[in-house]
């Protein structure tokens, strides 16, 4: 049994230091060659890599508001933390293991450049529909967040959820 629970969090802390260095690599790489330039097409008129700093969230908002987003991050990590200690020690909750990761890592990623630089590093635009400026850390919440809905709806039973609940 212990076995198990070291498995399980060795797999955790791997996959979100992976996870996070791409993340931190992929934005250094983005100051070095990106700032005070034009924007890059990888793909014309579809994707682009396009320096941006973000002191905020999505689409601009909550500008500045270091304070909030430094304790929304800290309750997130935390409770991630928290419901991976309550995760049972078995392959068959290897999804929830990974979603927790995904989103674990991408609020990390961002909460290390927020504490560092004062704002977010982005850089992957997507043109045709105007998104925002995002990054690697961005995608892997988005990812998490998408598969752990998927799991929740479609995978799990409720009754293989119960263990939150002690």
């Amino acid at each position: 049994m212990q076995k198990n629970i070291v498995y399980k969090f060795g797999l955790f802390l791997i996959m979100v230091a992976a996870l996070v260095g791409v993340d931190q690599w992929s934005k250094y790489e983005a100051l070095v060659k990106l700032k005070n330039g034009a924007a890059y097409p990888l793909i014309n008129n579809i994707l682009y890599f396009w320096y941006s700093e973000n002191a905020g969230a999505a689409f601009g908002i909550l500008q500045g508001k270091h304070i909030f987003f430094y304790i929304i991050t800290l309750v997130v990590l935390i409770g991630i933390l928290y419901l991976l200690f309550k995760l049972p020690n078995d392959s068959h909750y290897f999804l929830l293991l990974c979603c927790g990761g995904l989103i674990f890592a991408g609020a990390l990623g961002n909460f290390i450049d927020r504490v560092i630089r004062n704002y977010v590093v982005d850089f992957i635009y997507f043109k045709p529909i105007n998104f925002p400026i995002f990054n690697f850390a961005d995608i892997c919440v988005t990812v998490g967040t998408f598969l752990l809905f998927i799991c929740l709806v479609f995978v799990y039973k409720e009754s293989e959820l119960e263990f939150y609940k002690k």
